[in-house]
This record gives structure tokens, C-alpha cells and sequence, in this order.
């Protein structure tokens, strides 16, 4: 597990790349997807930090969440500041909160 920097840039480059994936979806506790991540400009940042958390804790739960916030670093005080600016960043705060933890599944590149 890497232990958070002052920066999102930093953390980014201790984290694995995300090449072979094509998306990631989050699923509820019935196994519904509430959210999709997918590998597109603008959201390889996000999907880099979820298919890392899936890897260290399992589950999106609060402690996952928690070190989500810590790794995006400066974008958790503007999604703070902005909500619905980060939505990615949103839904740890809410799970950081104490609400419902989510699957995260990994889905590969063809």
C-alpha cells in the first residue's frame, strides 16, 4: 500500500497503470452497477485509483475510502468545495460518511 503525498500527480505514479483495463464498475450490495469507470482522457486518473483500491482492500468500504480521499489529495478539498464537480472523489466521500460500500470490478481490455 502507498502512503499518500501532498499531490494527486505523485500519488498517480505510485500506482499501477491502467493499460489492460477497459473499465471498472461499482456495484451495489445486490449487485446492481451504480456507477462505471471507463478508460477515456480525464477519468485514467479516477480508474487508476479504483483498480488500485480494489487491489489493497477488496471493497470500497470506509477505510478504502478514506485512503481514496488521502491519495487524490488536492482534488478531495476542491470535490469538498464543489460537490458534483468530482463525482468519483463524491462517491468515497459519501462511503468515507458512512454510507453503503460498493463492489468494484475490475472489467479487462479486449
Amino acid at each position: 500500500m502507498i502512503q499518500p503525498g501532498a499531490t494527486f500527480k505523485e500519488n498517480l505514479q505510485q500506482l499501477p497503470l491502467v493499460d489492460s483495463v477497459q473499465r471498472i464498475d461499482l456495484l451495489d450490495g445486490e449487485g446492481k452497477v451504480v456507477a462505471c469507470i471507463e478508460n477515456q482522457p480525464g477519468k485514467q486518473g479516477s480508474l487508476a485509483v479504483y483498480q488500485y483500491l480494489k487491489h489493497s482492500f477488496g471493497a470500497l468500504d470506509e477505510k478504502a475510502a478514506n485512503h481514496g480521499l488521502a491519495v487524490f489529495a488536492e482534488h478531495t478539498a476542491d470535490a469538498r468545495n464543489r460537490p458534483g464537480a468530482h463525482p468519483n472523489i463524491d462517491r468515497l466521500l459519501e462511503i468515507a460518511a458512512g454510507g453503503s460500500p460498493l463492489r468494484v470490478e475490475i472489467i479487462a481490455a479486449s
